[in-house]
């Protein structure tokens, strides 16, 4: 199966889910020149879709990645959004990204082998879910988790994993579509619940409740220790790169140093409990860890974007991506 040409089969791409993930996945293919259904079962979903594509592309216009002509189309011809799953049925590859739920997803899949011919590919976004399990026996073969990073139109790094059923032609197939879009995808031998970044960002958020929970810093302090020290580095240089500028015989001992006890996994946090018992969860609430009110979700997006494309333009000058 071809991934290039106007006749291919994938140049129809589907959506399923328009949430904050999906919404972007959206952008991301039509921005590659692909025909995009963008389905959810709630109006208000889509409605709220349609608010940040628009807001996202002028971000984009702004940063000289997309023409008002371009912008215009996609608005206008690229992105069918509706709330009839049967629409996605003449699509060649579908991408999921539904809520982390195995009621949800197993339903979905259920549903999508009802209305999919044999051929057609699923792609699942979830983050650490064995979706392999909830897939029907016959559509294994032809399905993948494609593990995206927010927001994926900025963002390139995604996560391909292979059930143990999964055609490496389907692999091969997936990976070259992604880098059609100019996208970095890595392939993970096997499954393992949370990939690699996730597991990194695991192992990294575990010590970032404890110490709120604990009261030895505030969020602004422990999001100033990242940005002024561990993310300033990281572009450049990685966590392995970094430990050979380092010297790895100073790694060595510090592995062997068994000062650092890492916190106990316990599941919860109360600080983080409290904020969301409060209904503080996140940018799109006005609140969470941080005050949004002032401003509408689509601002602080717009105003996320376009420092994530400055900061991507730069590195890319720097010759590091």
């Amino acid at each position: 199966m071809s991934v290039t040409g106007k006749d291919s089969h994938l140049t129809k791409i589907a959506v399923v889910g328009a949430g904050l993930m999906g919404h972007s996945l959206a952008i991301t293919f039509a921005m590659g020149g692909h025909d995009v259904t963008l389905h959810d079962v709630y109006p208000s979903a889509i409605d709220s879709a349609r608010s940040l594509i628009a807001s996202s592309l002028d971000v984009l216009e702004e940063a000289g990645l997309c023409t008002p002509e371009r912008k215009t189309n996609i608005l206008e011809h690229s992105i069918t959004f509706t709330n009839n799953l049967e629409r996605v049925s003449a699509s060649g590859i579908i991408i999921e990204a539904v809520p982390e739920s195995t009621e949800v997803k197993r339903e979905l899949f259920s549903r999508l082998h009802q209305l999919l011919p044999p051929e057609t590919l699923i792609a699942s976004n979830t983050s650490f879910m064995n979706i392999f399990e909830l897939i029907p026996a016959e559509r294994r073969k032809n399905t993948v988790i494609t593990h995206w990073y927010s927001p994926p139109h900025i963002i390139d790094l995604i996560e391909i994993v292979a059930g143990p059923e999964t055609s490496p032609n389907t692999v091969s197939v997936v990976k070259a579509l992604l880098e059609s879009l100019g996208k970095k995808p890595i392939v993970l031998t096997k499954f393992l619940s949370g990939f690699i970044a996730n597991r990194l960002q695991a192992a990294l958020n575990l010590e970032v409740y404890s110490l709120l929970d604990s009261g030895y810093a505030t969020a602004e302090e422990i999001d100033a220790a990242v940005i002024h020290g561990l993310a300033l580095r990281m572009p450049l240089l990685g966590l392995l790169k970094k430990a050979d500028f380092a010297g790895l015989l100073l790694v060595q001992r510090t592995l062997a140093n068994r000062s650092y006890d890492p916190p106990v996994v316990r599941g919860r946090s109360e600080v983080l409990d409290d904020l969301v018992s409060r209904g503080r969860t996140g940018v799109m609430s006005g609140g969470g860890f941080y005050d949004y009110g002032d401003r509408t979700p689509e601002e602080w997006f717009r105003d996320r974007d376009r420092k994530l494309l400055a900061l991507k333009r730069f590195l890319h000058e720097l010759g590091e991506i």
